[in-house]
């Protein structure tokens, strides 16, 4: 009997310790330490020619900053021959969310081409990689670190990554709502005092009660959210209700 198979991931980029470094710690590490999860960081100066091993030139037309040359990143992923699709990291890309998190970690693995410095040739857009994803209207110095939220977000979907199996169904955007709150000892602190509900040992009432929660806290927080649900179901209201949580967007 075989277990489930590894989710592969390549990462480009002018920095592969970076990738290194927070892969061998914390979830991602231990995905890889149970051979669930496979992170290879990739140099993209494994191809250059130059003694300077250059990667960057000015942009044809003038202008501030550099562009990343076409053909060290092209020679780089021709060599390796990375996991499809491979996705660049650019702020026009599709906005990486909780749902891309689960159709990537469904797919077995993926490839992230981290750019640098003003973009990358638009070449690479047209030609190599096979889409471009953004973490959202930030501006960063490269790419690096939206991989690393990306092999984060993916690897913890694996079975068997996350301690806990339940964990990643519980938590938040994983039903399109925030997660509930948590609560821990002592039960009270400083006169804030943990719901009863919680205490009470029903847990049929503690599971209706936290689905509630999260609706409530949605509600108030991201209310975008609900809409994008198609608003408060009968069922969302009376759960709302049991609890004495207001039902108003």
């Amino acid at each position: 009997m075989t277990g489930p198979a590894a989710l592969r991931i390549d990462v480009f980029t002018i920095f592969p310790a970076m990738i290194d470094d927070f892969a061998s710690v914390g979830v991602v590490g231990r995905g890889i330490d149970a051979g669930l999860v496979h992170v290879t960081s990739h140099d993209l100066r494994m191809a250059t020619t130059d003694v300077h091993r250059t990667i960057d030139d000015q942009p044809f037309g003038g202008g501030a900053g550099m562009v990343m040359k076409p053909s060290p990143l092209f020679a780089a992923v021709e060599a390796v021959e990375p996991v499809r699709p491979l996705l660049l990291l650019s702020p026009g890309g599709r906005t990486f969310d909780q749902s891309m998190a689960v159709e990537l970690a469904d797919g077995g693995g993926f490839s992230l081409l981290c750019g640098r410095y003003e973009g990358v040739d638009q070449r690479v857009v047209d030609h190599l990689v096979d889409d471009e994803v953004s973490i959202g209207d930030v501006i960063l110095a490269g790419g690096e670190v939206a991989a690393m939220l990306m092999i984060e977000a993916t690897a913890r979907l694996i079975p068997g990554v996350l301690g806990n199996a339940a964990s990643a169904a519980d938590e938040s955007f994983s039903e399109g709502l925030l997660e509930y709150p948590h609560y821990t000892r002592p039960a009270d602190y400083r006169g804030w005092v943990v719901p009863e509900v919680l205490r009470g040992g029903d847990h049929a009432k503690v599971a209706r009660w936290r689905a509630a929660a999260a609706i409530e806290r949605t509600i108030r927080l991201r209310p975008d959210l609900v809409v994008a649900r198609g608003g408060l179901s009968g069922d969302d209201v009376t759960l709302l209700e049991e609890f004495g949580f207001d039902t108003g967007l």
